[in-house]
């Protein structure tokens, strides 16, 4: 069986745009004790989207991506600091499917989704 494979991209919808330059972490769950054990991170490109994760283990079942926004929302805002300075997601992933999972960012709120 092939392994599971996490993307994701970043669309600022307040700016109307892609995000570039967010990063990206990525980690599974594993051990007896629940702890997170993280794979690998990248930044998103111009057009919004992550390609540099890895794929995941094949004994995988649940996966967190970090989006460190901070820095994006603070760079053009208008209102200081960014309300949300990170957005954390939790997700369960099946065997041998690509998982893509898209972050619609605005300056006081976000929405996830699972994507394809």
């Amino acid at each position: 069986m092939s392994d599971s494979t996490v993307s994701t991209h970043v669309l600022d919808t307040g700016a109307g745009r892609p995000a570039a330059g967010v990063g990206v972490e990525l980690a599974v769950r594993g051990g007896p004790d629940g702890d997170w054990a993280v794979l690998g991170s990248a930044r998103t490109d111009a057009d919004g989207r992550c390609a540099a994760l890895p794929a995941l283990p094949p004994a995988a079942a649940h996966v967190r991506l970090r989006f460190d926004v901070a820095p994006h929302l603070s760079a053009g805002s208008t209102v200081g600091t960014a309300f949300f300075p990170e957005v954390t997601v939790a997700f369960a992933v099946s065997p041998g499917e690509h998982h893509h999972v898209p972050l619609l960012l605005s300056p006081f709120g976000y929405s996830v989704y699972r994507g394809s």
